[in-house]
């Protein structure tokens, strides 16, 4: 898939995996449609950067975070920009959904994770206790805890209803780029600048397995939906695929030609979606490990990818301050979120699809209605 400016940063696969969405150094975030390969959305709007993508669990909304400071919310289907989040003092490295699409938790450069409420884009919480900046977060698949990942080199555990840390997770040497729960919330994957993936027990915090064979730090770390495998993307330029059980590693993914700065499974675990610094998204066979589409048509790196719940859409977010909504089954990018000031470091959608939320260097997240494309709160 090919049509960003710059560098691809993020994508991520709609719950449906029939898009997948695109985040760049362009500033734009790209939807493109996984069956053609074109581009059906180009999100314009950050004045940054887009470093993270996501779907709303619906697949209706991508968020996108980006350099610029903020977060936006996109309505997939319309392309505009339905809200922008301000609030960080520094980039917005990663955003995400919650299970239910009524928050989007955000980490940013200001050491610090935030929640905010969707639906009026005020902030409810912010979590405090990292060392360093927060380059990842996720929620639990319940939506009651918040894994985040910081340059620190600890992942915490924070526990959404009192905002309290309950774990602190050490034992990588590097900064922890990249974090996620298994689908059963058991396990909590990690991806580093030691070039290693850990995988650590959510109950008790131990780790159970440390994966190695990436050349470069890992960027970007993802669970399949059944809880078999983990894809990362790495600087090393590749993305592998992990047996979840044994530990090893059953494909190594090349054809990007730099840096894989994102990865996310389809929601019916059959494709993997990867951004790269050389500006596109591309969708894989994940039993095969052929590459199917190459999207092009952010101006810059892309940061972040998140997939729709149905799966028919992708959301990326680029350092070309944009977001874009991708066809997963054409490729086109059907709409391109524009209102960022900085990079867009994370995007993801809500539950239901309607809304993306972006987080951006600009200090700020944007929630976008995904069906008009406009921005509902910054």
């Amino acid at each position: 898939l090919e049509g960003h400016g710059s560098s691809v940063l993020s994508v991520a696969f709609s719950p449906d995996g029939q898009r997948v969405a695109s985040g760049s150094d362009d500033k734009t975030i790209k939807i493109w449609d996984t069956a053609s390969g074109t581009g059906t959305q180009t999100l314009e709007g950050h004045g940054g950067s887009v470093w993270s993508v996501a779907f709303s669990p619906d697949g209706q909304r991508v968020a996108s975070g980006s350099g610029d400071k903020t977060i936006k919310i996109w309505d997939t289907a319309s392309g505009t920009c339905t809200q922008t989040l301000e609030g960080h003092g520094n980039s917005v490295w990663s955003v995400a959904f919650s299970p239910d699409g009524q928050r989007v938790a955000s980490g940013s450069g200001d050491k610090t994770i935030k929640i905010w409420d969707t639906a009026s884009g005020t902030c409810t919480q912010t979590l405090e206790g990292h060392g360093g900046s927060v380059w990842s977060v996720a929620f639990s698949p319940d939506g009651q805890r918040v894994a985040s990942g910081s340059d620190d080199k600890t992942i915490k555990i924070w526990d959404t209803a009192s905002g309290t840390c309950t774990q602190t997770l050490e034992g990588h040497g590097g900064w922890v780029q990249s974090v996620v729960f298994s689908p059963d919330g058991q396990r909590v994957a990690s991806g580093s600048d030691d070039h290693t993936i850990k995988i650590w027990d959510a109950v008790s915090g131990t780790c159970t397995q440390t994966l190695e064979g990436h050349g470069d730090s890992v960027w970007s770390v993802a669970f399949s939906p059944d809880d078999q495998r983990v894809a990362s993307g790495s600087i090393d330029g590749t993305i592998k695929i992990w047996d979840a059980a044994s530990g090893t590693c059953t494909q190594t993914l090349e054809g990007h030609g730099g840096w894989v700065h994102s990865v996310a499974f389809s929601p019916d675990g059959q494709r993997v979606a990867s951004g790269s610094i050389d500006g596109t998204i591309k969708i894989w066979d994940a039993a095969s490990g052929t590459c199917t589409q190459t999207l092009e048509g952010h101006g810059g790196w892309v940061q972040s990818v998140a997939f729709s719940p149905d799966g028919q859409r992708v959301a990326s977010g680029s350092s070309d301050k944009t977001i874009k909504i991708w066809d997963t089954a054409s490729g086109t990018c059907t709409q391109t979120l524009e209102g960022h000031g900085g990079w867009v470091q994370s995007v993801a959608f809500s539950p239901d699809g309607q809304r993306v939320a972006s987080g951006s260097s600009d200090n700020t997240i944007k929630i976008w209605d995904t069906a008009s494309g406009t921005c509902t709160q910054t």
